[in-house]
């Protein structure tokens, strides 16, 4: 049922925070690298989730193939090049199954992040189901587990108390922000359109700080600024004449830095407070450029800073955070009787359709034999035939339910308990009877005794 279903991926657990840019996939590249890959590894679902704490593939082949382990052909996706003997398996971890699906629901309610209850998680993981139906990748099962993932991450955000304080890496951010500027007050820059930069504007207004977006893109700077009536420019005009700001939060999905060095020159000259700017960069890879920070004296917060420093209370937050575990445990027979109702609905009304056709046939043949019947006659057989395909039908559907919900394959235990207690009685009672009885019952159903 969820076998089908596998994760591969890696963390800020394994290299880092901000040694997870080398293995994103560019954007230019990124959809017709998934399409091959999913095409040569014959799946028939995928889903690529890029945060500033992960990147992972999850994916799901079709029900009659296992799992495999992807992580060598994985690591060559996103690498770019052919692992040595062990290296993918020892970088990348990987989940199968209910495994797969509870690790998702995790991430989505942000238990797995280094801040744990990090809220922009699920906007990233819903992101990653976009662009898997954008590509004809996300099919019934990928489907059904996003779906449950989003509304775990929404109970856990309006039901439990994990999403009180700080539990943003954004929010993390900001305090490095608020206490350089409770020293120098100033103008803030937020470079990129991002959950991360629209998180720091909504803070930076509530706390009436001024500050600029800066994009690319003029008018998608346009669009965030006016929704805080703050001023807004491209990110040529910035870098070619910056504006007096004492902090530079930069979030965006450039592969180079948009702070370089003749840049940095510049800001360097014209604060406010005649320091050299703090620089907040959020991006992965980074935004703002390493080495030029450390010849001007600029001090730089990066991603694996942020993320070290979110980690310092993690186990504190672990210990708020059992309400929200349960909400995740709850989901996982929850999201058995989705699959078993969505996925194989077809299989249970193939199974009715096939014995409404045996039954009707019969009832056919019946009709046949006993010569010419007046159309009442003929309308009550007619309707005794839908009667009993629906009945011929019901044991062997509602016991495959059992056995797709309570398995493991196979199991007599599972199958009957998908059943009323009358029907799973008599059936037990039939199976586990003394050998003679058992011998007798064949005899009469063999049509050669």
């Amino acid at each position: 049922m969820l076998d089908e279903l596998g994760i591969v991926g890696i963390s800020w657990r394994q290299v880092g925070t901000e040694a997870l840019a080398d293995y994103s996939l560019a954007a230019g590249h990124r959809d017709a690298r998934l399409c091959e890959f999913a095409r040569a590894e014959g799946l028939t679902e995928l889903a690529y989730v890029e945060t500033c704490n992960r990147v992972e593939i999850i994916f799901a082949g079709k029900p009659e193939t296992t799992v495999r382990d992807l992580r060598v052909p994985a690591f060559e996706l996103l690498k770019g090049v052919l692992p040595s003997p062990g290296q993918a398996e020892r970088t990348f971890k990987a989940w199968r199954g209910e495994g797969a699906c509870e690790h998702l629901f995790l991430v989505a309610a942000g238990l797995d992040s280094a801040a744990v209850g990090e809220v922009e998680i699920a906007g990233q993981v819903r992101i990653a189901r976009d662009r898997a139906g954008a590509l004809g990748l996300c099919g019934p099962l990928l489907s059904l587990v996003f779906e449950e993932a989003g509304r775990i991450a929404a109970a856990v955000r309006d039901g439990t108390r994990l999403g009180e304080g700080s539990v943003s890496l954004a929010e993390v951010a900001m305090s490095h922000v608020r206490r350089r500027l409770a020293r120098t007050p100033g103008t803030v820059a937020l470079i990129g359109i991002s959950a991360m930069t629209e998180r720091a504007a909504l803070s930076l207004a509530k706390a009436r700080v001024p500050f600029v977006v800066v994009n690319r893109t003029p008018d998608n700077a346009r669009a965030l600024a006016e929704r805080f009536d703050v001023p807004s420019m491209s990110l040529a005009d910035f870098r070619r004449s910056p504006p007096p700001v004492e902090v530079v939060l930069s979030a965006t999905g450039s592969p180079e830095p948009v702070v370089d060095a003749q840049t940095l020159g510049r800001f360097v000259g014209v604060t406010g407070s005649g320091e050299p700017p703090l620089g907040v960069d959020m991006a992965v890879p980074a935004d703002i450029d390493v080495e030029a920070c450390s010849r001007l004296g600029v001090l730089r917060i990066g991603m694996d800073e942020i993320v070290h420093q979110a980690e310092s209370n993690r186990e504190a937050r672990l210990l708020a955070a059992a309400d929200a575990r349960t909400l995740v445990d709850e989901a996982l027979p929850r999201l058995r009787d989705k699959v078993v109702d969505r996925v194989y609905g077809p299989l249970f009304a193939a199974l009715q359709k096939h014995y409404h056709e045996a039954a009707t046939t019969a009832v056919g043949r019946l009709a046949k034999d006993l010569g010419e019947l007046d159309a009442e006659t003929r309308r009550r057989l007619d309707t005794w035939a839908k009667s009993l395909g629906r009945r011929m039908a019901h044991l062997p559907t509602v016991g495959l339910k059992g056995l797709m919900r309570y398995g493991p394959e196979g199991s007599l235990d599972a199958f009957l308990k998908g059943l009323d207690a009358e029907r799973r009685g008599l059936l037990r009672e039939a199976v586990q009877g003394d050998e003679s009885q058992t011998n007798t019952s064949e005899e009469a159903d063999d049509p050669k005794a």
